[in-house]
């Protein structure tokens, strides 16, 4: 129709307005299969359990709970099995007078876990050790998935919800509550299915042989040793001066000795607030101690001979004997001062993290799974000295191997590396 001013306008229906879309329905709720499993807690019924699996085939799903934020100790207060033909088992090893049946039991086999660094010290502590790995969040993160705790991947992975409403408690709580240990059931209910899609995905993605390194690389696993500890203390980067930091140091020391012996997390003894309050302010009796502004917690009170006597002996030493400002170290400096101590090191690490982003991107993979970020800086600030591209690359693995990367790993950042290190200079 002509565009003319006599035109009258055109009648148009209204346009339907969206509908929202509906909400998927909630994934259904995991539950037991078999029902609830009484607790082995003698050594007759380890005898049981262990003569179960052992008769059983396939891997097994194994899991530990810790009493983390109650007890000092890392020890394991309730471990979790489940094999193919034997169902699952929970043995209490509390009141065990050894677990080296449980061991014999399981030799050969396969154990699948979540999260595996951190279960193996507190098993490896009563005698479990495993001579083959699956580690299901270890395979999501090589897989990139977005989110990898137990109760997500179940979700994602098998389409089912894991109730997760007793991941803190204090598991040297006895006896366990009937819900704890439906809760700590359910964590090896389903490990063996999840296992199951991962493997295949892994080999669909060409992945697998990542995996396998991966997890031949755990059995290995010891947890770091933190050196100078007392420096994680929350707030001790508030304080100045180097007696403050000492001050910091003793308090945590004598803390620490207290939390070791109750075998109680230090923070239920003394809050760090508390710690870095008195290290600032540095009262020299237990009056002036329990009036100072933020000193509180139950431990306070009771322990502060203690804490006056810690700062009594700060305020006596020499300089020498204060901590330095800085942590001492055998790694490189911090990146950051890198611009100005060594332009070049600062240029080969940043082409390199670059390097690093991107090829994780490609490969669908958290960078710090592609490469650990210590070994990454280490190499950059001291790289190989010959800079012929050849033998680079062939310094390069034998020094990423040396630090602990993985055969797959090196393959896949070795060119990117020796690139940032000739590039560095070449500008």
């Amino acid at each position: 129709m002509p565009d003319t001013p006599d035109a009258e306008p055109t009648a148009t229906e209204p346009a339907p307005a969206e509908q929202p879309e509906a909400e998927a329905p909630p994934a259904p709720l995991l539950e037991l299969r078999d029902g609830l499993p009484d607790v082995v807690d003698t050594d007759e019924g380890l005898a049981e359990a262990c003569a179960a699996l052992a008769a059983a085939t396939g891997p097994v799903a194994i899991d530990a709970e810790r009493a983390s934020g109650y007890r000092y100790s890392n020890r394991a207060y309730l471990i979790q099995l489940r094999r193919e033909g034997a169902g699952t088992w929970l043995v209490d090893p509390i009141g065990m007078t050894t677990l080296a049946p449980l061991q014999e039991a399981l030799e050969g086999a396969e154990w699948i876990l979540h999260a595996a660094t951190q279960d193996l010290p507190c098993l490896r502590e009563v005698g479990l050790t495993p001579t083959s790995i699956f580690d299901t969040e270890l395979a999501g993160r090589l897989l990139g998935y977005p989110r990898v705790g137990l109760a997500t991947l179940v979700e994602t992975v098998l389409g089912q919800r894991m109730r997760k409403e007793h991941s803190a408690a204090d598991w040297s709580t006895r006896p366990l509550p009937q819900p704890w240990l439906e809760y700590a059931a359910l964590d090896v209910e389903v490990l063996l299915e999840l296992r199951e899609h991962m493997i295949g995905a892994l080999e669909e993605a060409g992945k697998a042989e990542w995996a396998r390194q991966e997890f031949e690389h755990l059995l290995g696993f010891e947890p770091a040793v933190r050196h100078e500890a007392w420096r994680r203390t929350s707030g001790v980067h508030r304080l100045r001066g180097r007696r403050a930091l000492g001050a910091a140091r003793a308090l945590w020391e004598a803390r620490d000795a207290i939390a070791a012996e109750r075998d109680v997390t230090p923070g239920r003894i003394l809050p760090d607030a508390a710690i870095v309050v008195a290290a600032t302010a540095m009262p020299t009796d237990r009056r002036a101690l329990l009036s100072t502004q933020g000193f509180h917690g139950r431990g306070a009170s009771r322990y502060a001979s203690t804490w006056v006597d810690a700062l009594q002996r700060v305020r006596e030493m020499s300089e020498d004997e204060l901590p330095s400002r800085a942590p001492r170290g055998d790694g490189p400096p911090h990146p950051r001062t890198w611009a100005d101590r060594d332009p070049v090191a600062d240029r080969r690490f940043k082409a390199a993290r670059e390097s690093m982003l991107n090829l994780a991107e490609v490969h669908h993979l958290p960078v710090e799974n592609l490469l650990t970020p210590d070994y990454l800086r280490r190499l950059m600030w001291a790289p190989p000295a010959t800079r012929e591209p050849a033998d680079l690359a062939d310094a390069v693995r034998a020094q990423l191997a040396a630090y602990g990367a993985r055969p797959w790993q090196a393959e896949l950042v070795t060119g990117a590396l020796v690139g940032a290190i000739l590039g560095a200079e070449a500008e």
